[in-house]
């Protein structure tokens, strides 16, 4: 039999979590792993930046066994990358669940968010569920799925009812939580005319990420001037 150096060409040999761990430290960066320990990333992590994960996830494409192995390793970067290489169709709801809860960091939960969650099947069962959860990780995928649903087709959701549980909730949740609480009540004022002066107040009202700092030309997540400035760029 061939050693991993003799394979056929054309073939790639799987890689194995130790030697993704070790490729992970060979390109940390010191300025990422100091910038990701300020926004509450744990010590698990090696600071890699997300344009090395991606292109390390385009090497080795969908592998949904080595995605599993790589999250329950609680490290930052191991969760970050199994989101790109997972394969979320072949989860059922309940793996999903146990993923979402064991995130180790917000970036984490906007990829899983993003590129598994959101791609499941049973993802509207889900987003009910995690609405009524006080798990933060939960949490935050309930309302980061409300937003999305809000966006794109929000039929059936009652959106008044929406903007009373955000007026009432978000000035006490998690940070992890008021990120796409927020994201929500955004959604509601750009999309949702009726809503939109309430949202707006709402979002005066509790002054969340007034003072976010935004770089020239951006838009910040505070919710009366992200509004507006999205509704006049709709046109």
């Amino acid at each position: 039999m061939p050693g991993p150096a003799q394979l056929a060409p054309g073939i790639i040999r799987a890689m194995t979590v130790k030697e993704i761990l070790a490729q992970f430290e060979s390109l940390g960066d010191d300025a990422r792993r100091k910038h990701n320990a300020k926004v509450g990333a744990p010590d698990n992590q090696f600071g890699v930046k997300h344009g090395d994960l991606r292109a390390l996830a385009r090497k080795i494409k969908t592998d949904h066994k080595l995605a599993l192995e790589l999250w329950d390793t609680g490290n930052v970067e191991a969760q970050l990358l199994a989101t790109l290489i997972i394969n979320p169709k072949s989860l059922s709801a309940k793996e999903v669940d146990r993923l979402t809860r064991s995130t180790v960091f917000a970036y984490v939960a906007e990829w899983m968010n993003s590129y598994v969650v959101a791609q499941h099947p049973e993802r509207e069962a889900l987003r009910e569920k995690w609405l009524k959860d006080k798990d933060r990780w939960a949490a935050r995928a309930g309302w980061h799925l409300t937003a999305g649903r809000v966006s794109k087709d929000a039929a059936g959701l009652d959106l008044a009812a929406l903007l009373d549980r955000i007026e009432k909730e978000m000035p006490k949740a998690k940070p992890e939580v008021q990120w796409t609480m927020n994201n929500t009540l955004l959604a509601i004022g750009i999309h949702h005319a009726a809503h939109r002066k309430r949202a707006i107040a709402i979002g005066e009202q509790i002054g969340l990420y007034k003072d976010w700092p935004v770089s020239k030309g951006c838009i910040p997540p505070y919710v009366p001037v992200a509004v507006e400035a999205m509704v006049k760029r709709k046109g």
